[in-house]
């Protein structure tokens, strides 16, 4: 087993004891430490591979000048902008093969920064006293970043926060041993989605692209799945994308916690990357099931997932937001989209004699979609169900003729 070098990350300042475990946790096992001090008023114990005045002036600046701000949180900006550079050029030249960054809320905000900074692959794990909480938007979060509870880390060493410390220690060495990078030599297709029992499409679609010489990522539309999706379009990391479950937009509209971003459909856009688009499941907004249901939803009808997850119906008002949302974001793209309306309904549960079936409704979202859409998207509605053969047959036939005409690769 060859060795792998491990970058550290956090302020020797104040957590030199905790920093200085976890590198020799690491090298215990036969890993390598690379150290990268990002504190701003004191000094570690001994000098890091990279001290704070590295990190301050990759990012343009001085540890001076982030003194002189006066203010904490202004200075760790300063600090995360160095520091996500810096990772970034040293991971560019081989100075390390995965990342750990130890911290509280001041250090998760850099680290998280840092994270994104990294290209997918890259094991990325933040250590956290703050790990998992609500204080953290989905929208900072990279597409593989894992985090590990800080239990007992606020002080200095204990015998608690070690057992956290040695297995985060375990952790990016052991994925820095075992991962396996993207084929990059292969064109990857981002896809959204639901499980089968609710959008079908991806059973056809999946192999068919496949057997033209593609890969195929297909992402769970749950929150977390359309952060990690988007994450990767800012990135560039996709030939094309099939975006046909668009849900997640439609709960960050409605206020629900179960979000991708404020940025849900809008970077593969930005990027330039070809869409091919459609509203899937778009008549529903999931909420946290553990949750007391918020008022403004004790009207709707409702489905309780499971202990997790409650789904809402959207009423007609609500359901145009989300046609106008759609529209809002598709307007920023700077590469071809093509959107596919299906005009007999947008998830299994919505068919003709299924539960949610609203002949009406449909009709209405289809023409608010309509006359919302900006004037860069072809739109093409469809006499079918978006689970029907003849939707997967459609979305084929615009990336064939994308594909012909050069616009996508591959």
């Amino acid at each position: 087993m060859s060795d792998k070098t491990i970058l550290v990350i956090g302020t020797y300042d104040t957590k030199d004891d905790e920093l200085g475990f976890l590198a020799s946790v690491i090298r215990d096992q036969g890993g390598q430490v690379v150290t990268m001090d990002v504190s701003v008023l004191g000094d570690p114990s001994k000098p890091a591979d990279f001290s704070k005045h590295d990190v301050a002036g990759e990012g343009g600046s001085t540890i001076e000048a982030a003194i002189a701000t006066g203010d904490e949180n202004h200075a760790m900006q300063i600090m995360a902008k160095g520091a996500s550079l810096l990772a970034a050029r040293l991971y560019t030249q081989g100075k390390f093969d995965g990342m750990i960054v130890l911290g509280g809320t001041m250090g998760t905000d850099l680290a998280l920064d840092v994270a994104a900074a990294l290209p997918l692959g890259v094991p990325k794990y933040i250590v956290s006293t703050v790990s998992f909480s609500p204080l953290i938007p989905a929208e900072r979060l990279a597409a593989d970043t894992q985090m590990i509870l800080w239990a007992g880390g606020l002080y200095g060493l204990n015998s608690v926060c070690k057992a956290s410390l040695s297995q985060a220690a375990g952790a990016v060495l052991g994925a820095a041993r075992a991962v396996q990078k993207p084929d990059a030599d292969k064109p990857l297709i981002g896809m959204m989605s639901l499980g089968t029992s609710a959008l079908k499409y991806v059973i056809p679609l999946k192999p068919a692209l496949e057997a033209r010489g593609y890969e195929v990522a297909v992402f769970h539309a749950t929150g977390m799945g359309g952060r990690a999706f988007e994450s990767l379009a800012a990135q560039g990391a996709f030939a094309c994308v099939f975006d046909f479950c668009t849900q997640e937009l439609g709960n960050h509209v409605n206020g629900s916690n179960i979000s991708a971003g404020v940025d849900r459909l809008s970077n593969a856009g930005i990027f330039g990357t070809p869409q091919i688009v459609a509203p899937g499941c778009y008549d529903l907004v999931d909420i946290v099931g553990w949750q007391p249901i918020p008022a403004k939803w004790e009207d709707h009808p409702k489905h309780e997932h499971n202990r997790l997850l409650t789904s809402i119906v959207l009423n007609g008002a609500e359901r145009k937001l989300v046609a106008e949302a759609h529209c809002e974001q598709l307007a920023k793209a700077k590469g071809p989209v093509a959107v596919l309306l299906p005009e007999h309904g947008l998830g299994e549960w919505d068919r003709e004699g299924a539960d949610l079936h609203n002949k009406e409704g449909l009709a209405q979202f289809l023409n608010d979609f309509e006359a919302a859409m900006p004037t860069n998207v072809d739109v093409q509605r469809i006499a079918c169900h978006i689970n029907d053969a003849a939707f997967a047959d459609k979305a084929l036939e615009v990336f064939d003729a994308w594909r012909a005409d050069g616009i996508v690769e591959g």
